[in-house]
C-alpha cells in the first residue's frame, strides 16, 4: 500500500521532476480512482501541487486533475483560491470547460467582494 496519495498517483502515472519509484504493488487504476474519491482536500492538492507544480506540466491525465478539483471543491465549496486554481486548470485543458471556469472566476470574485 502507497502511504501518501501522491505516491500512489506517482506510481501509477509518472512524475515529470523525479523517477517512478519502484513498487511491487498490483497498479489498477480504479484503486486509485477509489482512494482519490475518499481522499482530504490537503492530501489531493498536495499531490496536484507536487506532481503538477506549474498547472501546464505534469502527468496526470486531465480527467484526474478535473475530478480531483471537484472532489476539492465539494469538500471546500467557499474556498476562492481552490476555485481559481480550478478554473486555470479548467481553461488549460478546454475549451470544453471554459463556462464551468468563468463561472468558478465569478464564483471566487463573489466570495472575495463579501
Amino acid at each position: 500500500m502507497h502511504s501518501t496519495l501522491t505516491e500512489h498517483a506517482r506510481c501509477l502515472y509518472g512524475d515529470e521532476y523525479r523517477p517512478t519509484p519502484e513498487c511491487n504493488l498490483d497498479h489498477q487504476e480504479r484503486h486509485f480512482v477509489e482512494e482519490l474519491t475518499f481522499a482530504d482536500p490537503d492530501s489531493i492538492l498536495a499531490m496536484l501541487h507536487e506532481l503538477c507544480p506549474h498547472v501546464v506540466d505534469g502527468l496526470l491525465p486531465v480527467w484526474v486533475r478535473n475530478l480531483a478539483y471537484r472532489l476539492i471543491l465539494l469538500q471546500r465549496p467557499d474556498d476562492p483560491a481552490i476555485m481559481r486554481e480550478a478554473a486555470d486548470n479548467l481553461y488549460l485543458h478546454g475549451p470544453d470547460w471554459d463556462d464551468i471556469a468563468a463561472d468558478l472566476r465569478r464564483a471566487a470574485d463573489a466570495h472575495v467582494c463579501r
